[in-house]
């Protein structure tokens, strides 16, 4: 089995963390990994919204969805076109959209960048291309959508930051796309892991996400699911 991430001593628990490293089943607690903190830190007031891919929406979705701060999460589709927002074609691979979240925050509370973090700490594994947990495909690659100059310039510099930071053992390989037309996914997709908490793909892939935020970012942790 390979580990993505160099290896440190934890206190967290086996077993809320064991999917924390996201792509790999750790094979303890110890593999996992805080991704660096920003150096560059968004100058940003009022509500703001970012866009997010990382893998399968729902468990991007439930992260920030427990994250103080965050207004609202919406899963949806990013990259194509209207025609081809639809879960079906994006699940086969053949659009150019990827699965993705848009959140809307309050920098007063959490900041672009920190949500950045978040999202690589416990959200998505920065060397992986296409892909996350178990799923394939371009529509499961990682990427960030800056809305604004400032956001843009954040997420380079962090993405420069983490390549430069020894944490991870590949490559990272999270693309900056620029913003197209988000569309939320259909209703069935919106607050997934919420309404199905006892699915078996949110109990294997996206319920240690959120326990994992809760121990690694407890300053931002918030018990209730904001819905969308």
């Amino acid at each position: 089995m390979t580990i993505r991430r160099k290896t440190i001593p934890s206190l967290f628990l086996a077993a809320a963390l064991s999917a924390a490293a996201i792509t790999t089943v750790p094979a303890s607690a110890e593999e996992v990994f805080n991704a660096p903190v920003a150096t560059r830190h968004a100058n940003e007031s009022g509500l703001q919204t970012a866009i997010f891919a990382g893998g399968c929406f729902w468990g991007i979705e439930a992260v920030f969805a427990h994250t103080r701060g965050v207004q609202s999460a919406v899963s949806g589709y990013h990259g194509g076109t209207q025609r081809q927002a639809e879960y079906r074609l994006v699940a086969s691979g053949v659009t150019d959209h990827a699965e993705a979240v848009k959140v809307v925050y309050d920098p007063s509370v959490i900041r672009y960048d920190q949500l950045l973090q978040i999202l690589f700490s416990v959200g998505a594994d920065p060397t992986l291309l296409n892909r996350q947990g178990p799923d394939r495909g371009t529509q499961y690659r990682s990427a960030i959508v800056p809305l604004t100059a400032e956001q843009r310039t954040v997420a380079q510099s962090y993405l420069r930051q983490m390549g430069n930071s020894g944490v991870w053992d590949g490559n990272i390989v999270v693309a900056i796309e620029n913003h197209r037309q988000f569309f939320p996914a259909e209703e069935y997709h919106q607050d997934f892991a919420f309404r199905n908490p006892n699915n078996a793909y949110i109990r294997r892939w996206d319920a240690p996400k959120v326990e994992a935020l809760r121990e690694m970012f407890p300053q931002f942790y918030r018990s209730t699911y904001r819905t969308g």
